[in-house]
């Protein structure tokens, strides 16, 4: 079920994008949106026909009901599913970050669910075999940063189902950051991981199907049959409220819309001695550390990064980093999310913590230089670089990730 960008275009009533939406607007346009997998239902799976499937998905994995997927086509006669496939925090999300389920039946399916996370190459085909499937099944909501490690779970599995010889069908979801530009460094090889394992941008903006094409394409030595069953009513410029679908959580510390839209740019704090929020109930707009005042923040509105104030904040993480201590730092407030550039305001937010907290420094194995993608972030702030020169380092390159992304691009 695979479309041609002009028959999708011709097919895609115009929405009215807009930086905030009230309800009725976005009833209305959640009405026009169909997800991939409502595309898939809606043919009675016709593209899964005489196939053995296999799923690989987490709580994001629902209908606009919140019903889970796999309970819906395990219930489904027209639908042959044999195995679920779980990646980090796992298929039913039980596990905080570093972590996942392991290998169990589905107490509400009797389904086989097996454990992918940090699973790639012929031990993850050798799972896909087990399994004895003929399609690998992908659908998960991404929340467009390169370092978020689900993008990274279908690029293995891609692999893994070429290994094994399997069909992989790619069920399309919005990037609740909107897509309407790649933003940020690109990755270098040479600094390759689970939070990263190919050269695109620390915010790739664009979908899970635009990213599978984008890797068998260009990454994979060999590529994987590859389907994708893309989305109706979805506009690049349409953030995640105005698509009508609840919702759910991609992982423990990604509560809300609003995370998902800072996520890309205070990451970055991971790798760093602070507290990137985790531990509150808001993760990524809180940050912070002992010893840290109202310097900080007053220094971050100074630079009049577009679409974001900043507030002194002070508050007590449950776990994590300082948990159970008080520490003070920044919220982030996003005024005009159309202006609001995440992965600029990341870097604004490092230099100034780094002028303004005397106890600053990068976490000891740098991090810093995973999430974003080589050592050219960390050593410019050391340097003393302001933000606009840190910004401008990674120019030129993004500018190459930006041309060839164009080029896999599903929607307008």
């Amino acid at each position: 079920m695979r479309l041609s960008r002009r028959t999708l275009l011709a097919a895609t009533p115009a929405l009215t994008a807009a930086t905030t939406t009230s309800a009725a607007a976005a009833e209305q346009q959640g009405r026009r949106l169909q997800t991939g997998f409502e595309r898939l239902q809606a043919t009675g799976y016709a593209p899964l026909k005489n196939q053995r499937i296999g799923i690989v998905t987490n709580p994001t994995g629902i209908t606009r009901t919140a019903r889970h997927i796999v309970d819906v086509m395990h219930e489904d006669s027209r639908v042959d599913l044999r195995a679920v496939f779980g990646p980090e925090h796992g298929f039913r999300g039980t596990a905080q970050a570093g972590g996942s389920e392991g290998r169990y039946d589905d107490p509400a399916t009797g389904l086989p669910v097996y454990d992918t996370y940090l699973k790639s190459g012929r031990p993850l085909a050798d799972i896909f075999t087990a399994s004895g499937v003929d399609t690998v099944v992908f659908d998960i909501q991404d929340v467009g940063a390169r370092f978020y490690t689900y993008i990274w779970t279908l690029y293995d599995c891609m692999e893994a189902a070429r290994l094994a010889g399997k069909r992989f069908v790619v069920l399309d979801r919005p990037n609740p950051m909107t897509g309407r530009s790649a933003e940020g460094p690109v990755l270098h090889k040479e600094f390759a991981t689970f939070v990263g394992r190919e050269p695109i941008a620390q915010a790739h903006g664009m979908t899970v199907a635009e990213l599978a094409l984008l890797f068998n394409g260009e990454f994979l030595t060999t590529p994987v049959p590859l389907d994708t069953v893309t989305m109706t009513g979805w506009r690049r410029t349409q953030f995640y409220d105005a698509s009508g679908l609840p919702w759910v959580p991609p992982s423990p510390n990604m509560p809300t819309p609003d995370t998902a839209l800072v996520y890309a740019g205070t990451c970055l704090f991971e790798g760093t001695n602070l507290s990137e929020g985790r531990g509150t109930t808001r993760p990524f707009e809180l940050l912070g550390a002992e010893g840290i005042d109202r310097r900080w923040a007053a220094a971050a509105n100074e630079l009049g990064l577009p679409g974001v104030h900043f507030r002194e904040a002070y508050f007590t993480p449950t776990f994590s980093k300082f948990q159970g201590r008080t520490v003070g730092g920044v919220q982030l407030h996003v005024h005009d999310r159309a202006a609001y550039d995440p992965v600029r305001t990341g870097i604004g937010l490092l230099v100034t913590a780094r002028a303004t907290f005397p106890g600053f420094a990068w976490r000891s194995d740098n991090w810093i230089d995973k999430l974003t993608g080589s050592a050219q972030v960390r050593t410019a702030i050391d340097a003393g670089a302001d933000t606009d020169e840190v910004v401008a380092g990674w120019r030129a390159e993004l500018a190459a990730f930006r041309r060839i992304r164009k080029e896999y691009l599903l929607y307008r």
